[in-house]
């Protein structure tokens, strides 16, 4: 059936409100890999239009929402140039089915796209590629007054202000290397320097992750007014810095932890960047703090681009890293493999066999010992002795050799051996619960000796003497032990496999395409599922305060979600949200705080392990949500507003953890519900 004029409303409404193509005040424009997911109508309207052959091979194709016109544009370089040339536009009169072409192939100034990410859906081979380019124009303020830069000419006249060119889909400087210290403006780096009343967030993170041992030694390499110097000397070790600008005539002396937090991404000059990176590794005794800025918050408008960064309205530089191309750029410079720690935070380690230490422990699993379920009085006789076997056997999953055991002479002394000793221990303890402990140290190695095939695996004697003990003793052999690990990575490339373990798994709470997952219970998962995780954890580190791990199975994206008050808000807001595309461990960072209609969270039990502290609490609430029928459309109520709509529809309110009837409610209301909820019960 043909459609006439009077379709041409319908038609133009549903134009206006698709949610595919970039939409503008007359016209939908929609690239061809895309016409299917328009709405029947529109798809049928195109059809109609297609009078000639010529029109197959266009990229674009453009819906006018004022005239039954359908345009068909060709960008031959769609793909590969970032913003292609028109060189073709067949204008289809649907209803008279005239035709007229318009070539522009010869015209030295032709129309030129932008935001070509628009056009095409998520799933195109190379949106995520468009995606980044539009984003980074974007804040460089390239695309502000866009019907000034809409041809070739008025783009590179742009372009040419800005002193910036092409490479591919990047974008790069026009200003030759060799007049970098011949600047247009001065750059004032010092002004960069932030006053801080707690310690950064690069230094925080080497103290959490109890790198600041007995006795250690601190140094600050560019270290500003000297506020983590003041912070970590407050707790009791020994610091000191150096600043080109607030303490220029300080020494620079080795130490056993050394911060250049925030430095390589000030220094506009390619020679004293590389530089300074250097001195600070000569000065490191033991591991190196690196940190730099890197792409996920937007940028300030009114900048301009300057060598491989951007010189911000204080006049200091700023070099923005892709997370990636950071840990890329201090292996280089230093020979030695940078482990993440957190986004833009780095750490780099002296010792190998510190190195691979450090990243055996970030993927134990935290545990606690079993409890002490018989009362024996040769146990309680031996309690004090045996606690520090029975945490080490906890710690590592087996039994300490010789020298491993601060107390191991008093131990022996009293009861021989350690197996004798822990047979004590048995006695008043359940032997299966020390089995599922030395099974999760299992999985912990096989976690870290698969994440360490990315890099460069280590050989055995690389290993620190614990963790080589703790392979031989659980898996028999390294080579044993590397073959699991390979076959659990070789496991991995499956999506499908992912979705499987996802839905089958005990705890999470299964979406359509991923799984939600509480921090705290991340190490009960599956090892394929902690796997997963890892794989975006061992480069960026996880997302400061994240509590919420969102596995997906539909792409290789794992998202690290902030919800303010999730032990004391039955519904806690989402406000922030980091996304890791494992692809090409892209970025995006979302903040939800300024929102008033933010995503929310339900059913919160579903996300934690049984033993959580408020476990009972919250599956309490969501029974008694289910039973009241205010979960029963998730789509409804997954945003505030309509959560809160959804309480005031049911008469309800939340005190604390705990439905109640509205006070001000229509008693013959919450009549009619009350025996609505009753009437479920029975069903």
């Amino acid at each position: 059936m043909l459609l006439t004029s009077q379709d041409f409303p319908v038609i133009a409404t549903t134009c206006q409100n698709s949610s595919v193509g970039k939409l503008l005040p007359n016209a939908l424009y929609i690239h061809r890999s895309a016409l299917s997911s328009l709405a029947p109508i529109v798809q049928a309207y195109e059809r109609q239009a297609r009078v000639i052959d010529d029109i197959q091979h266009a990229t674009l194709i453009k819906f006018s929402t004022e005239r039954a016109k359908i345009s068909y544009l060709f960008y031959p370089d769609f793909d590969t140039h970032p913003h292609p040339a028109l060189v073709l536009s067949i204008v289809v009169d649907v209803e008279s089915a005239q035709v007229n072409y318009w070539d522009y192939g010869d015209s030295d100034n032709p129309p030129i796209l932008h935001r070509k990410d628009a056009f095409v859906t998520p799933d195109y081979p190379e949106y995520e590629q468009f995606e980044h380019l539009t984003q980074l124009e974007a804040a460089l303020g390239l695309l502000d007054n866009s019907r000034f830069i809409g041809t070739r000419l008025e783009w590179e006249a742009r372009l040419k202000r800005y002193r910036l060119a092409f490479e591919g889909h990047s974008l790069v400087c026009l200003l030759p290397l060799e007049c970098s210290d011949t600047l247009p403006i001065a750059i004032e780096r010092h002004k960069a320097a932030i006053v801080r009343k707690s310690l950064s967030r690069p230094v925080r993170l080497a103290w959490e992750a109890e790198l600041f041992e007995p006795d250690t030694s601190f140094f600050d390499y560019g270290c500003g007014y000297g506020g983590d110097i003041e912070r970590i000397a407050e707790k009791g070790f020994a610091a000191l810095g150096w600043d080109p600008y607030y303490h220029a005539d300080a020494v620079k002396i080795s130490a056993d932890i050394v911060n250049l937090g925030y430095i390589i991404n000030v220094v506009e000059d390619l020679a004293e960047r590389r530089e300074a990176l250097v001195q600070a590794w000569e000065l490191t005794c033991r591991v190196l703090i690196v940190a730099a800025q890197v792409l996920i918050d937007d940028r300030d408008r009114g900048i301009v681009a300057y060598g491989d960064g951007i010189i911000t309205r204080r006049n200091t530089f700023q070099k923005y890293y892709e997370q990636e191309e950071l840990k890329t750029y201090i292996e280089q410079v230093l020979g030695v493999e940078a482990m993440a720690a957190g986004l833009g935070i780095y750490f780099v380690f002296r010792q190998e066999n510190q190195a691979q230490a450090f990243r055996a422990s970030r993927y134990r699993s935290r545990l606690s010992s079993p409890k002490i379920q018989v009362s024996l009085r040769r146990f309680e006789d031996y309690a004090e002795l045996l606690q520090p076997l029975m945490q080490f056997v906890t710690e590592r999953g087996r039994l300490p050799i010789k020298d491993e055991l601060k107390n191991e002479a008093e131990l022996k002394q009293e009861l021989r051996t350690f197996n004798r000793a822990f047979e004590l221990i048995l006695q008043v303890s359940d032997r299966q619960d020390w089995d599922k402990i030395t099974e999760k140290r299992r999985d912990d190695l096989l976690l870290y000796l698969a994440l360490s095939r990315f890099s460069q695996r280590p050989t055995s004697r690389h290993l620190s003497p614990t963790v080589r003990q703790d392979i031989k003793t659980l898996f028999g052999s390294y080579q044993y032990a590397c073959l699991l690990a390979d076959n659990l990575l070789y496991r991995l490339q499956e999506l499908k496999t992912i979705a499987q373990v996802c839905q089958d798994s005990p705890v999470g709470k299964r979406l359509k395409n991923s799984l939600l997952v509480h921090v705290s219970a991340l190490a009960t998962l599956a090892p394929l599922l902690r796997l997963y995780e890892g794989c975006a954890s061992r480069v960026i580190g996880r997302m400061e305060d994240a509590n919420v791990i969102q596995l997906s199975w539909r792409h290789p994206k794992i998202s690290y979600l902030y919800y303010r008050d999730f032990d004391t808000q039955p519904h806690p807001s989402l406000e922030t949200k980091m996304e890791v595309y494992l692809g090409d461990i892209r970025v995006k960072y979302h903040d939800f705080t300024a929102d008033d209609n933010p995503p929310i969270l339900h059913e919160k039990e579903a996300l934690v392990a049984p033993d959580y502290p408020h476990y009972d609490k919250f599956a309490k609430l969501t029974q008694q949500e289910k039973a009241w029928g205010l979960l029963d459309n998730y789509p409804a109520i997954a945003q505030r507003s309509g959560w809160l709509q959804c309480l005031e529809e049911h008469c309800a309110q939340l005190q604390g953890h705990r439905l109640q009837w509205r006070k001000d409610a229509d008693p013959y209301t919450i009549k009619l519900l009350k025996s609505r909820i009753q009437a479920k019960k029975n069903e």
